[in-house]
């Protein structure tokens, strides 16, 4: 099975903060094997309990609790438009989950800068138009 999203997310917050698998098993109180098949995308939507253990042992940030939160229970989320998210702090949640909703069609490679900036005037013109 390819990457998910969220185990890239995962994997990603855990590598910003130096911890190994054993380590985060450790301060999250979950078995390390489950958390690798998380990262590797062979295990899906952890338990509400498992998720909050990650998350308050990982210490994110508010964006990245949430955008982690979302993709927990949206697994079919291209990896892609979470390391695009992760790169670009100016990505709210509200915009990150409007992208990451939409399918990408076709073969050639999605333009993640290209659906950001259309979902961001698609948005901006509803808080005009509000």
């Amino acid at each position: 099975m390819a990457e998910s999203a969220f185990g890239f997310l995962l994997r990603s917050l855990r590598e910003q903060r130096g911890l190994s698998l054993r380590e985060l098993a450790q301060l999250a109180e979950v078995d390390h094997a489950y958390i690798y098949r998380l990262e590797t995308g062979t295990k899906e939507s952890p338990s509400e309990d498992v998720l909050s253990k990650l998350i308050r042992a990982l210490k994110p940030g508010k964006r990245e609790a949430d955008m982690l939160r979302w993709l927990a229970s949206h697994s079919g989320t291209d990896p892609g438009v979470a390391e695009y998210a992760l790169k670009d702090e100016s990505i709210n949640l509200e915009l990150f989950t409007a992208v990451a909703s939409t399918a990408f069609r076709g073969n050639a490679r999605p333009d993640y800068a290209k659906r950001f900036d259309q979902i961001r005037r698609i948005l901006s013109e509803d808080e005009d138009d509000g």
